[in-house]
């Protein structure tokens, strides 16, 4: 059966924030003086012909926007009305402290506080050590408020389809990030993202801290060679390289989902040689308003959302109960499921279990509007060389005018596919049609 795809457009779309936009800042040394431990057990990729390992990973310093507290969360109320007040008031002062970041008014310089992301490696078990593939090299980001396990499944029927049509190419390695505020890398750096919300949810600084980890820290090849949990800074020479040339030695797909989508985007218009091509699944990829709010209604759903989701539960087995009893988990597939329940919670200290990213942090995510709509108008600047495939849902909630446009604001070597009966969740909802068309 032919599969579904947006046609190209009579009238290209074109670009559409009404004032300059912004670089990314340049990257500084990071301090690595002390070295955090990984906050949860290693553990074991499903498919065996993978080993997987998790590492660590300095962030980009400085941040984008100066230290900020973290907002005050709602007052719990059995009172239907007074609980729907503070969050109302707490969602309101996220907006308004985003509003003011982008005017300016947010005083002082970046935050120079160090924070850590984390990554999941993929290494094919039957690699050997020393020798040298020419096999391909996948790179993941997940959307806002999931751990990075939540791509494993999609991960493991990609492997599948790519054994059972007999690809011509191999897959050497895989890395799947997470960014600071999330999983693992949330509990990781702790303290520190209490003190600097607004340094730690803006998404220019999440594709920063990408591209500090393609260019500095991940390793020249494929190799069977063990890495430290703590990866090592790669040699200037190494560095200077990537700078001229790219990553010509390991070729490297960049696929992200949501929020992941636009930050892989954002950081392949800053270093297109790094990214050989992306796929980008349901990215949020924007029109900037120009009229309207920058911070619209459906956004200040999802924050408010965010700000109340229910955080803790007597177990996993107890969360499970709830979450199966929940329609925005019950679409989901069992797999995808069973990784959140194991990965993207943790014991709360007192016999229970809590969610590792806490959701002011997933709010506070939600509410950087402005990277999605300086990505949409850079997006037509990507090199032609570094193919776009894009992923689209077919159930795109009031979507489809803007999905149709966003998959062709970079004509040149770009290709859509719409998954049927797939909502925005498409990695949750549907790993194994993703996994065969990525």
């Amino acid at each position: 059966m032919a599969s579904l795809s947006y046609p190209r457009p009579q009238a290209l779309p074109g670009r559409c924030c009404p004032q300059p936009l912004r670089s990314l800042i340049p990257l500084e040394l990071p301090c690595t003086a002390v070295l955090p431990p990984l906050p949860s057990l290693q553990r074991h990729f499903l498919d065996t012909s993978y080993t997987l390992t998790t590492h660590l990973i300095p962030a980009a310093v400085p941040r984008t926007t100066p230290d900020a507290p973290l907002p005050d969360l709602p007052a719990w109320s059995a009172d239907k009305e007074q609980w729907k007040a503070s969050v109302s008031k707490t969602s309101e002062f996220i907006k308004e402290m985003r509003y003011e970041q982008w005017a300016g008014r947010l005083k002082g310089p970046g935050s120079r506080n160090q924070l850590w992301a984390c990554v999941n490696r993929y290494l094919r078990s039957d690699l050997q050590e020393g020798q040298l593939s020419n096999g391909v090299t996948l790179f993941f980001a997940h959307a806002n408020g999931f751990p990075k396990e939540i791509w494993e499944p999609t991960l493991s029927n990609l492997i599948a389809a790519r054994q059972k049509t007999g690809a011509s190419y191999t897959i050497d390695e895989i890395w799947i990030w997470e960014a600071v505020n999330h999983g693992d890398a949330c509990l990781v750096n702790g303290d520190n993202l209490g003190g600097m919300c607004f340094g730690t949810d803006d998404w220019q600084d999440n594709a920063r801290d990408v591209i500090q980890f393609l260019y500095y820290y991940l390793p020249p090849h494929s190799s069977a060679r063990e890495l430290p949990t703590h990866l090592p800074r790669q040699s200037e020479a190494t560095c200077r390289h990537r700078e001229l040339y790219g990553l010509r030695d390991r070729p490297l797909v960049g696929i992200g989902h949501s929020l992941g989508g636009c930050t892989i985007a954002r950081a392949a218009v800053a270093i297109p040689k790094l990214f050989a091509s992306l796929v980008l699944v349901d990215p949020i990829i924007r029109p900037h308003p120009q009229q309207g709010p920058l911070i619209p209604a459906h956004t200040m759903k999802l924050i408010s959302g965010a700000v109340q989701r229910q955080s803790h539960w007597l177990s996993r087995e107890d969360a499970r109960e709830k979450f199966i009893a929940s329609p925005f988990f019950s679409a989901w597939d069992s797999a995808v499921l069973n990784l959140y329940l194991e990965c993207g919670l943790c014991d709360d200290g007192s016999g229970g279990v809590q969610l590792k990213m806490p959701g002011v942090h997933e709010a506070l995510v939600f509410s950087e509007t402005m990277t999605t709509f300086e990505t949409w108008d850079l997006i037509d600047t990507l090199d032609p060389h570094v193919e776009i495939r894009w992923i689209i849902p077919e159930n795109s909630q009031g979507e489809s005018r803007i999905h149709e446009q966003m998959v062709w604001r970079r004509p040149e070597n770009s290709s859509n596919t719409i998954i049927p009966s797939a909502g925005h969740l498409i990695a949750q909802e549907k790993p194994a049609e993703l996994g065969k068309c990525s």
